[in-house]
């Protein structure tokens, strides 16, 4: 990289920005100019764990970006204002980076698009489990056609709850008034299991899928006494080529990146010549072949810059590369909205549908 890109944190609803910022401090050309909440509490943890200086700390998200000018915002806002804060920000003419999921709703997702093409500037939306390295390789023996035309992708997503864990994944025992004032809670603000995390799948599964959508979705949820917002769902996606399965759950008996309940959580996917089981933080993948039906491992890729994380990816296209057609695309995000707009539609109304268009 010829330069050192100035990244700013804005809105710090989701504990990711924790994360995001600790791979902008960690980058050798990469310098975090400025951190904005709303509530100065919030940013506490950030400030102290990469000596943020306090002209870098604001809580008017104008004069963050007037005063900072940076040429990258993560956005960590709660999903129902995903939209409001694209659009504030795209005022500025900056390139922006949401983290997952997409939006509370395609029409908000389509919002976002339109601000930001008006700009020319970047939207990216990250998925992390895009860096992980099971699942670079999983796409990469797809391409290769070691498992055929894929046919079927199957996705479990979820962990013991986003309240049991921090920034890094510090573990953290939730009280019931947390839980109670939390927006993952909270029906209006985009809370539920299903939004959380059927994105991963949708849009990861789309990836897998070289793009193709489905003809319709059928999901059901569980929404327990007392709550407003599910923490379980199932989704069925039919395709012209086959049925594909997202479930989603908090709620899980451990944390997958401390270990792998049961289900596991990851993905398996089947093809016209192979199956590909690729679970969350996985060493090696599991295959079967047509030459060796009886199944054998992989170990995963090494992962090279810049697909290391989503930091020093979009710093290199930001340095005159290309954004893949991939998760952190629109246009595949979107496909992924699609499906997770069509599967709430369909617990709402307790039927199959066709896949929302807009």
């Amino acid at each position: 990289m010829s330069k050192t890109l100035k990244v700013a944190g804005i809105n710090f609803d989701h504990m990711h920005m924790g994360d995001l910022l600790r791979r902008v401090h960690e980058h050798p050309q990469a310098e975090i100019v400025g951190v904005c909440d709303e509530k100065a509490e919030r940013m506490q943890n950030a400030i102290s764990a990469f000596a943020l200086p306090p002209e870098r700390v604001f809580t008017d998200y104008r004069a963050c970006l007037e005063k900072t000018r940076p040429d990258l915002v993560i956005l960590c806002p709660a999903t129902a204002e995903h939209g409001l804060w694209t659009r504030r920000v795209a005022e500025f003419d900056v390139n922006i980076v949401v983290e997952k999921p997409f939006a509370a709703s395609l029409a908000e997702a389509d919002e976002m698009i339109a601000a930001q093409r008006a700009t020319g500037k970047l939207l990216a939306i990250n998925w992390p489990t895009r860096w992980s390295a099971c699942y670079i390789t999983t796409k990469r023996l797809i391409d290769e056609g070691v498992i055929g035309d894929v046919l079927n992708v199957h996705h479990y997503g979820g962990n013991r709850g986003p309240l049991y864990h921090r920034a890094d994944k510090v573990a953290y025992e939730p009280t019931a008034e947390e839980k109670r004032a939390s927006w993952f809670y909270n029906k209006d603000k985009g809370g539920g299991s299903l939004l959380d995390y059927a994105g991963y799948g949708a849009t990861l599964g789309t990836w897998f899928q070289s793009g193709r959508a489905p003809l319709e979705v059928t999901c059901t949820m569980d929404v327990p006494e007392g709550l407003e917002v599910d923490e379980h769902s199932v989704t069925v996606c039919r395709y012209a080529h086959g049925l594909s399965t997202i479930q989603t759950r908090w709620g899980t008996f451990s944390d997958p990146w401390i270990l792998q309940p049961q289900p596991k959580c990851g993905f398996v996917i089947c093809g016209t010549r192979g199956t590909i089981s690729a679970y969350d933080y996985a060493t090696h993948l599991r295959l079967q072949s047509v030459e060796r039906p009886e199944g054998f491992e992989v170990p995963v890729d090494a992962v090279r810059a810049p697909f290391q994380d989503p930091i020093q990816y979009l710093l290199s296209v930001l340095e005159g590369g290309e954004l893949e057609r991939g998760p952190l695309h629109p246009e595949i995000a979107r496909i992924g909205q699609q499906i997770v707009d069509s599967a709430a539609l369909s617990a709402r109304e307790k039927r199959t549908v066709p896949l929302l268009r807009s």
